[in-house]
């Protein structure tokens, strides 16, 4: 409400009573200002009353909310559910034009206003986060896999005689599939075992470079974020060789954003090698839905070349929910909530070491992969394989499940995979011969807390403590274990 309106008011209202509410409507106006000006996170989050007035006012600016308009095209945001209507605020025209999808939309001033704003909100994010050396950004509404293929098919036509990409190996299905969605052959390579660690094989790369020739291979592919026990890849030592060699670097940072030992090796890569793209998504490391990636990069002409690419307009959805969300967040909440992770993931280390004792397995050794932990399973597989019903490891996991315990993962010995035309020999393992199969993973990851930790840990023991008695009666292998280490007892 203006101050004409709001002097009206006090003519119908008492006067004290309308300065109060005028006073509460400036302090919010005074927020949006100091957004428009400044362009960066709140200090501390805005409330979701204001968030509101700020979004139904920018949907306001949008021509399918004019009063009296008429719309006589074949796109004019006509929206008929009244429920899908309010879950996007009113903002129907999406992003973008068909020759740009950063470009500003005519029908969508206010659609495009938060376009704009959500890049210079996530920039200030990243950068917060520890990202240091980003000079562009794209927000893109694709998750992480499609987007790697936008980034593949830009960068492949400035070097349109190249066609394989250097994967280093990830037992992820869409990062391979996003290499042949792009039309590019993968090259796979398979890692190092470094005690418990599996790190990136150097030495392998630089063979395939030579035997590929440079001028064939249009980028590496590298993975700073992935599952224990597998570690992020070296990506300072994969940029020096990109360098030597002026082959395209692209990071797939899926949810390395959250984890300031990832960035610093980032930070690394970037400040002394070659990293052209760095891609993550919105969700695993900024808690909205599933359908958004960010892209940073040095260079403002790759950013503005993928920009270009992308046929036609996108959905405004992935961005609108990153911006509420990171105008919820303000500085102070996402540095809260990166700190608490920190903390949660020493915490959840530490306990799972003592709970895996107890069952005489143990959390497997990566210290540089301080998001995602396994923990063996190989005594329980002893025992299970000396059982009548003879059930392999999975099942462990399977009653995990219908305990209602959601994103731990068991990996199987002896698991092969057939994808897009490739064999992967214990596949989720992300090598052939890992030596500690089969183990689980759990993750700390941002936004989890330590009462749900806790409430895991109870639930893994009582797992762990019900396979035990059932099943170990009925084992000759741990019947034998047992009376040793009640002789062992006695002889103490």
């Amino acid at each position: 409400m203006n101050s004409q309106n709001l002097k009206l008011a006090s003519e119908l209202v008492s006067k004290s009573y309308i300065d109060l509410a005028s006073d509460s409507i400036h302090s919010r106006e005074k927020l949006i200002k100091i957004l428009l000006s400044h362009r960066i996170l709140p200090l501390e989050g805005w409330d979701d009353l204001t968030i509101k007035h700020f979004l139904i006012s920018l949907s306001e600016m949008d021509t399918n909310n004019f009063p009296n308009k008429i719309g006589v095209g074949e796109r004019e945001s006509r929206i008929f559910s009244s429920i899908v209507s309010e879950r996007h605020f009113y903002m129907g025209h999406g992003i973008g034009r068909s020759g740009d999808i950063n470009a500003i939309q005519p029908k969508a001033a206010g659609s495009s206003l938060i376009l704009k704003l959500t890049e210079y909100l996530a920039m200030d994010a990243i950068r917060l986060m520890g990202v240091q050396f980003a000079e562009s950004l794209l927000v893109l509404p694709l998750a992480t896999g499609m987007t790697i293929s936008l980034v593949l098919l830009s960068l492949q036509k400035m070097k349109p005689k190249a066609k394989y990409v250097i994967w280093p190996r990830i037992d992820q299905k869409t990062c391979l599939k996003c290499i042949i969605t792009a039309n590019l052959i993968p090259v796979p390579i398979e890692g190092l075992i470094e005690k418990d660690e599996i790190q990136t094989n150097l030495a392998l790369i630089k063979e395939k470079i030579v035997e590929l020739g440079e001028e064939n291979i249009l980028c590496i592919l590298s993975t700073s974020s992935c599952f224990a026990p597998r570690v992020p890849d070296k990506v300072k030592d994969l940029a020096l060789i990109c360098k030597e060699h002026d082959i395209f670097h692209v990071i797939n940072n899926a949810y390395g954003l959250q984890c300031s030992k990832i960035l610093y090796e980032l930070n690394q890569a970037m400040k002394f090698g070659k990293v052209d793209i760095v891609i993550q998504s919105t969700d695993k490391n900024f808690m909205v839905p599933v359908g958004g990636g960010i892209i940073f990069s040095q260079e403002k002409n790759l950013i503005k070349g993928i920009s270009e690419l992308y046929p036609g307009r996108a959905s405004a959805a992935p961005i609108l929910d990153l911006f509420i969300t990171l105008l919820t967040m303000g500085k102070n909440g996402l540095l809260k909530l990166l700190e608490e992770r920190k903390e949660n993931s020493k915490f959840f280390r530490e306990k799972l070491h003592v709970l895996a004792e107890k069952y005489k397995e143990r959390v497997l050794e990566t210290p540089n992969n301080t998001i995602s932990f396994g923990v063996t399973l190989q005594n329980l597989k002893k025992m299970l394989e000396g059982t009548k019903e003879k059930k392999d490891a999975s099942f462990f996991g399977a009653v995990l499940y219908s305990k209602r315990i959601m994103g731990s993962r068991c990996v199987m010995e002896g698991e092969v995979k057939d994808i897009c035309g490739f064999r992967f020999k214990n596949y989720g393992s992300n090598i052939d011969n890992y030596h500690s199969l089969p183990y689980f993973t759990v993750a700390a990851a941002i936004g989890m807390k330590k009462h749900e930790m806790e409430s895991f840990l109870v639930k893994l023991d009582e797992n762990f403590s019900e396979f035990y008695q059932k099943y170990t009666k009925e084992n000759e292998v741990f019947k034998v274990m047992k009376e040793e280490e009640l002789k062992k007892n006695e002889e103490k």
